[in-house]
């Protein structure tokens, strides 16, 4: 009768252990989309990045107001790359890892290091990143990227205030400037 209860005991064991899915891995086919999508940046592949994303698609920077859609990440990349001879994540640094949550959403974790080298002066800023990006579908339908931006402002400020002393007019381009504005018509 003590082999009956420890054989029903260990079946039990083994069927409850089948059930179980597994919540978290480091490999799996939505990690490949993102080591593609994350060397698509790195190579400015980007038809190839966007096809990666879900047409509905949102997609948060540093923000969870401003969203960009994937039509928005070429521009948005090129803009952001105008001040760099160089940019892209380093190789060694990367780690990514797969979940699903409690409500069954599928989320890659990507962590790494970026670095770039400004084109003025060819200093190195390196930013660790971290972007979690959900899956429907085998799909990226939304993405949060988070990094501390601060050092490279700071860089860029520094820049400009030992710009050329003979320039003494400031030009903004107002299509560059991030504003928030709504448009009244008055009759």
């Amino acid at each position: 009768m003590k082999k009956f209860y420890v054989l029903t005991l260990v079946i039990i064991s083994f069927l409850a252990c089948k059930n179980d899915k597994t919540r978290y891995t480091q490999d799996s086919k939505e990690i490949e989309i993102v080591k593609a999508t994350i060397n698509d940046y790195d190579y400015h592949k980007w038809d190839s990045q966007r096809e990666r994303y879900a047409d509905t698609a949102k997609i948060y920077y540093n923000s969870r107001v401003k969203i960009l859609n994937p039509k928005d990440l070429q521009a948005y990349h090129i803009k952001n790359d105008s001040s760099f001879s160089t940019r892209a994540f380093e190789d060694e640094y990367r780690e990514y890892e797969m979940i699903e949550d409690n409500k069954g959403k599928i989320w890659v974790n990507f962590w790494g290091l970026w670095k770039g080298h400004l084109a003025a002066n060819n200093k190195e800023i390196v930013v660790p990143v971290h972007i979690t990006y959900e899956f429907k579908e085998g799909k990226i339908v939304t993405e949060y990227g988070y990094w501390n931006s601060g050092e490279l402002i700071l860089e860029l400020q520094k820049l400009e205030q030992e710009g050329d002393p003979k320039e003494d007019t400031l030009e903004i381009d107002i299509n560059d400037l991030d504003l928030d504005i709504d448009v009244v018509e008055i009759d």
